[in-house]
């Protein structure tokens, strides 16, 4: 089974927890499983339609994914045409920071990404709150990374949200076993 983590990081916060995604998605994995990480701008349609599972990460940026993020997923509009890419299952986590506590935009950034899976046919992973690391990193939506203070200055990842990533790395790559199974 091939995992691939599509992502792309203005300050290393979204590289950071897009390594964690893949460390927990390797690990509930077999040993011959194929698990790559790599920036959404060096993502082609055929890294894609060659991933098993796909987990897309996004910084928020002013409410929304960044444009590289809507760049590819624009260009796998072609995909669509021919169903490329239903029935694999996919990811989606965030990065954000922002003024306030709650990180503006995070929420929508995650639905958005959702929307875009779905409008494929993949079967999306949420983060049930079962999992370790919710209170930490978790909306139901997926995996929610505060990478900012109140002020909206920069943040260093936690120690605690990286595990949350793993966990929910784990959790897509295991849902994907189940429906392979």
């Amino acid at each position: 089974m091939q995992t691939l983590i599509v992502y792309h990081s203005d300050y290393g916060h979204t590289e950071a927890v897009a390594q964690a995604v893949a460390a927990g998605a390797k690990a509930a994995g077999n040993t011959d499983d194929v698990v790559r990480c790599q920036l959404c701008a060096q993502t082609t349609l055929a890294d894609l339609c060659g991933a098993d599972v796909i987990i897309f990460g996004s910084p928020v940026h002013m409410g929304s994914m960044c444009w590289q993020m809507k760049q590819l997923i624009d260009q796998a509009g072609k995909l669509w045409l021919d169903g490329d890419l239903e029935g694999k299952v996919a990811g989606v986590f965030v990065t954000g920071g922002g003024y306030g506590g709650q990180g503006g935009g995070a929420e929508l950034t995650l639905m958005t990404l959702h929307a875009n899976a779905l409008e494929h046919g993949m079967i999306v992973a949420g983060f049930p709150r079962s999992l370790p690391g919710y209170d930490v990193a978790g909306l139901h939506w997926g995996l929610c990374v505060r990478t900012g203070n109140n002020e909206g200055m920069p943040e260093a990842v936690s120690d605690q949200q990286l595990m949350a990533a793993r966990s929910y790395g784990a959790h897509v790559r295991e849902l994907a076993q189940r429906f392979s199974a």
